[in-house]
């Protein structure tokens, strides 16, 4: 006598009970990694800006800071950092305008809700000093 083919019902709900026990532990590790990537693509950006600042300094003698610095740099965000990301030049008090002696802050804000918040606001200065989430270092 020839048994039917095919699967049971408890073997498919048991192999399904399998896959959703791996996504389980797979999403949260994916998004974590995501978030990193998303974090790592923010610094490198912040590096480059600091880069064009300190040549900035030496042509203008002064830090370019404000709403128009990254025009002033002629730099443009890559779209996972300025979708992820509020980037801000300001002087090293936080003002909109050039300081003596020459000073500037890039700040990267997480955009609210988005998946870098746990990550909070990182931040470079001209002497270098980098900080996450008020934190030293990235």
């Amino acid at each position: 006598m020839r048994y039917p083919r095919g699967f049971t019902v408890v073997e498919l709900l048991v192999a399904m009970a399998v896959v959703g026990i791996l996504a389980a532990i797979a999403f949260p590790s994916y998004n974590a990694h995501v978030r990193k990537g998303a974090r790592a693509a923010a610094q490198s950006a912040m590096l480059q800006i600091a880069d064009r600042e300190a040549q900035y300094l030496l042509d203008a003698r002064n830090y370019t800071v404000g709403p128009t610095a990254l025009t002033d740099l002629s730099f443009t965000l890559a779209n996972d950092v300025a979708n992820k990301y509020a980037v801000t030049i300001t002087n090293s008090g936080g003002g909109t305008t050039p300081s003596t002696p020459p000073s500037y802050l890039i700040t990267a804000t997480p955009i609210a809700g988005g998946p870098q918040v746990p990550d909070g606001v990182l931040t470079l200065d001209n002497t270098g000093a980098k900080t996450r989430a008020g934190n030293p270092g990235w």
